[in-house]
């Protein structure tokens, strides 16, 4: 499914033109300079491609890369290394007879296969490669020791094209990769018969995967031979589909920045798609979705069309259908979003998930409604990395880190997210042991304990136990209203001694009071009466009110205090704290705007 959906990327991606990706038989590769030949096989001039010294390089569209394993001597056609293509290398010792080697091999290969074309470039080259000597230090004296074991492309005096993107080099380079084509099979990913690949090509730019690329499909080594079946035979996929899978999969984790498809989730590289009728619906599909994974800023919204997707993005949170957006979003535009993780010398899939538009705006649309919470402390929808961010230890003075979001936890959550399913009940577990490890009860902390619990109830039709938005006065569930009295007993202490707290309960009896309540309200009550006769005589009327409040709590809850509190009822401890916090500040607030009316 996975590499069906790539190949007809792919196919898309040449019929739209993309000049990135190159077309069967050919890859990207850093090429650093040009040789150009005359017609006589004589070298005129070498230059560096690419800008800012002669260090750099340039991607170039050239035959593809076979690639080259251990000692194997494999040449490329018509460009390479130094060391092929001229048997010159800046390397020590050994390294110079093999650069020889390599030369010999570059040479008769090219020979054998251009020779008989009658090609004016190709003939040059042929010429050239007659005249040359790596050994004939008169010769090579000139060529520039920078481009040393760089690869380098051919080109004619006097024109603009490389000796690889004449027609006689196309058409010869395609009768050789048809030359294998004698064992056909029929291929997984089309259907028809064809020659199979025996290797994968390398995937690239996944993070914390091998900087040289890892394999999504493998069969290299000895022990997966099976039946007489060898590496591509245990899962025969053609040629020009492992080719156009490759290509299609390396173009959307290309490392630019304008590249919209390719995010970071957790330990995931995650890449998406779409496919629709029309360009115009396929690419505002994907910036819609590049929004809905990853929203950006209102600092980011440089541009118009930016601008008009976050506040699409807003109303598809606050529940509108994609059809009511007024973008030409064709509901049913078919997306594609596939996660892969780094696993050594090869790529794990982290999660695939494909439908359409509107199933994912409604999921997505279904998620933040589970997470809004009154007060809200976020304009913009929380991207999953975000909330990711909210499952590591918090440390004061620092960031937290995403390296240490659980690989497994950021590819669940990623799942549950897109498909509308449960979110994993480690997520939870995770961010109650965090709150009561570092103490921050952060709003979106606050807002995933409640996700999980909403979204639960719900999925379990258990309508009665439905999480309150904001503050409920009515709700008699002891860890919402635990959660409510501590909170209260907090402004108490804080309250009495003028803000002039070192460690508030919160800092200190947090964890215990939310897991276990009898062994600390008991003793928490009692020492509030000392805070109590202290607010008395500063601010009586405050006393009045807080001893109202927690006269009110306590009149809801069991006639004695609940000895432990399992998870969920530690998540409502924590969303009750969070409203009766957030209900004393906006009441100071709507305070100090009367006084400043007055």
């Amino acid at each position: 499914m996975i590499l069906t959906a790539l190949n007809n990327y792919y196919d898309r991606l040449v019929e739209n033109d993309k000049g990135d990706v190159p077309p069967f038989g050919f890859s990207s590769e850093k090429i650093s300079c040009c040789i150009v030949i005359d017609t006589n096989g004589q070298m005129v001039d070498v230059y560096p491609l690419g800008t800012g010294g002669t260090n750099k390089s340039i991607s170039l569209i050239v035959p593809k890369n076979e690639g080259r394993s251990g000692s194997k001597i494999f040449p490329f056609f018509l460009w390479d290394k130094t060391s092929y293509v001229l048997g010159l290398t800046g390397k020590p010792g050994s390294e110079r007879d093999r650069a020889i080697e390599t030369f010999n091999a570059f040479k008769m290969f090219h020979k054998e296969n251009i020779s008989s074309c009658d090609d004016e470039g190709l003939q040059a080259l042929v010429k050239f490669l007659d005249g040359w000597n790596p050994n004939d230090q008169e010769l090579t004296k000139d060529f520039p020791p920078n481009f040393l074991d760089k690869n380098v492309v051919f080109k004619l005096d006097g024109e603009n094209k490389y000796l690889h993107q004449r027609k006689a080099s196309i058409d010869i380079y395609g009768n050789l990769i048809s030359k294998s084509e004698n064992h056909r099979v029929q291929c997984l990913v089309t259907g028809r018969k064809q020659a199979p690949a025996r290797l994968h090509p390398k995937i690239k730019n996944v993070d914390d995967a091998q900087p040289a690329g890892a394999n999504l499909v493998s069969f290299k080594q000895d022990s997966f031979q099976s039946y007489g079946k060898f590496q591509g035979d245990n899962a025969p996929v053609s040629e020009k589909a492992v080719f156009a899978y490759g290509s299609a999969l390396n173009y959307l984790l290309r490392r630019e920045s304008s590249n919209k498809q390719r995010l970071k989730i957790g330990d995931a590289t995650v890449v998406f798609w779409a496919e629709s009728s029309s360009s115009e619906e396929t690419e505002l599909a994907e910036s819609f979705l590049s929004f809905g994974l990853a929203p950006k800023s209102e600092a980011d919204s440089d541009d118009e069309q930016t601008q008009v997707l976050l506040d699409d993005l807003v109303k598809v949170a606050k529940g509108r259908p994609v059809t009511e957006l007024g973008l030409a979003l064709n509901p049913e535009t078919r997306i594609y979003i596939l996660g892969l993780a780094p696993n050594n010398a090869r790529l794990s899939v982290r999660f695939w998930h494909v439908d359409t538009l509107e199933h994912f705006a409604r999921c997505l649309s279904e998620h933040y409604q589970d997470l809004y919470l009154e007060p809200q402390r976020w304009k913009q929808p929380p991207a999953i990395w975000r909330l990711l961010s909210e499952t590591v230890p918090h440390r004061e003075g620092s960031k937290p880190k995403l390296d240490d979001v659980a690989p497994q936890l950021a590819g669940e959550l990623t799942r549950a997210i897109l498909t509308g399913r449960r979110y994993p009940r480690s997520l939870l577990t995770n961010l109650i042991m965090r709150m009561r490890a570092d103490g921050d009860l952060s709003p979106l902390r606050i807002a995933l304990c409640k996700a999980v619990l909403v979204r639960e109830a719900r999925l379990n039709s258990q309508h009665n136990k439905e999480i309150p938005v904001s503050l409920d006065t009515d709700n008699d569930n002891p860890g919402y209203l635990l959660g409510r009295l501590f909170s209260t007993l907090e402004s108490v202490q804080i309250d009495a001694l003028d803000g002039a707290v070192n460690a508030s309960i919160k800092d200190r009896f947090y964890g215990a009071a939310s897991a276990t309540p009898a062994t600390i309200f008991p003793m928490l009550l009692r020492n509030a009466q000392n805070h109590f006769g202290k607010l008395r005589k500063s601010k009586p009327g405050l006393a009045v009110s807080l001893e109202k409040q927690i006269t009110e709590v306590i009149g809801r809850l069991p006639a004695e205090f609940p000895k432990t509190l399992g998870l969920e009822e530690q998540g409502r401890f924590a969303i009750g704290y969070y409203h009766q916090r957030s209900e004393k500040f906006k009441k100071r607030e709507t305070e100090i705007e009367e006084g400043d009316s007055e």
